[in-house]
């Protein structure tokens, strides 16, 4: 079912990658530069650049699947590169988003490349204080606030690990943090600190926030799956916990078709610029879970893995 759509096409990568990088880096431009000659009007065009910055990350993260291009090093040269511009160590996370992947949906190993979930049992046997701390972390305000800041700006920029077993990790985020560096001190040498203050980090927080909920909602809704070893099943974690977010067409260009999250779980080999032709081609991939824009606002709420009931429920 899924093989015609696992060849990846560069001439359709090339495309994507022009559309998108070009009229980013246009669009930062005019609107730093409109910024350092005082005309604020410029920050008309941040929700622009933020669209923009969303979809060139989602072709890092086919980069990082050795989907997006058919060379490895191809995949590995333009991943390094957009890793500077948002933020994010290419080769590191790369490696976190693999464990993500191999074992999504598995009560027995979480806490790698996703959104802490605790089960109902889990939760009430911890003490008070722990249990204020985790209704912290999951609040929306958190998560979608302080949350992007936190990964994007902070966390990204720390190593972790053993730096002697995983000194490749720690190139990558430290390699990052140099790029990131030098770039911002040309802007703001070129510039001034002012309009990269308020021109570039608006972009990069938004973006940050809209990557964020995406990932939040690719697997944090009511009826997803989470099973325990020995009945955790792969194909079964990818088919019912993630989901078909079935958006507007145009927002599932901004967001690089990652909303059919159930068909690049099932096989992350498949490019973005497949992705919605292997679902219409296959009923199958259709029966997925389905949520619209508007029902996934209401999963912002849901806290805690009812293993009874089989659902993501609310604190209440």
């Amino acid at each position: 079912m899924i093989a015609p759509y696992l060849k990846p096409d560069t001439r359709l990568a090339l495309l994507q990658l022009a559309t998108t990088l070009i009229p980013f880096i246009a669009v930062m431009g005019l609107m730093l530069v409109a910024l350092d000659h005082g005309y604020w009007a410029g920050m008309l065009l941040f929700p622009i650049g933020g669209v923009l910055l969303v979809r060139l990350f989602m072709f890092q993260h086919d980069c990082g699947h050795g989907s997006f291009f058919s060379r490895r090093w191809a995949n590995d040269a333009v991943g390094l590169l957009l890793g500077v511009l948002t933020l994010t160590p290419y080769t590191a996370w790369r490696a976190s988003h693999a464990v993500h992947h191999a074992h999504t949906g598995n009560l027995d190993r979480r806490g790698v490349g996703d959104v802490t979930t605790l089960t109902i049992a889990e939760y009430r046997a911890l003490p008070r204080w722990r249990r204020l701390q985790y209704r912290l972390y999951r609040h929306p305000a958190v998560l979608f606030g302080l949350g992007p800041v936190w990964l994007f700006l902070i966390s990204n920029r720390i190593p972790t690990g053993n730096p002697r077993r995983r000194w490749r990790d720690w190139l990558s985020v430290l390699g990052t943090n140099a790029a990131l560096a030098a770039m911002l001190v040309t802007l703001i040498v070129t510039l001034g600190p002012i309009a990269v203050l308020c021109g570039w980090l608006p972009v990069t927080l938004l973006a940050a926030t809209i990557g964020v909920w995406l990932f939040y909602i690719q697997h944090q809704f009511e009826d997803t799956y989470w099973e325990s070893r020995p009945q955790w099943d792969f194909q079964t974690a990818a088919l019912a916990g993630a989901s078909f977010y079935d958006l507007p067409r145009v927002l599932h260009w901004m967001t690089g078709n990652i909303g059919f999250h159930h068909i690049h779980h099932l096989s992350s080999r498949i490019p973005n610029y497949r992705l919605r032709a292997c679902h219409e081609a296959n009923p199958a991939f259709q029966q997925a879970p389905r949520l619209t824009f508007w029902a996934s606002l209401k999963c912002a709420r849901l806290a805690l893995w009812d293993t009874e009931r089989r659902k993501l429920v609310p604190f209440g």
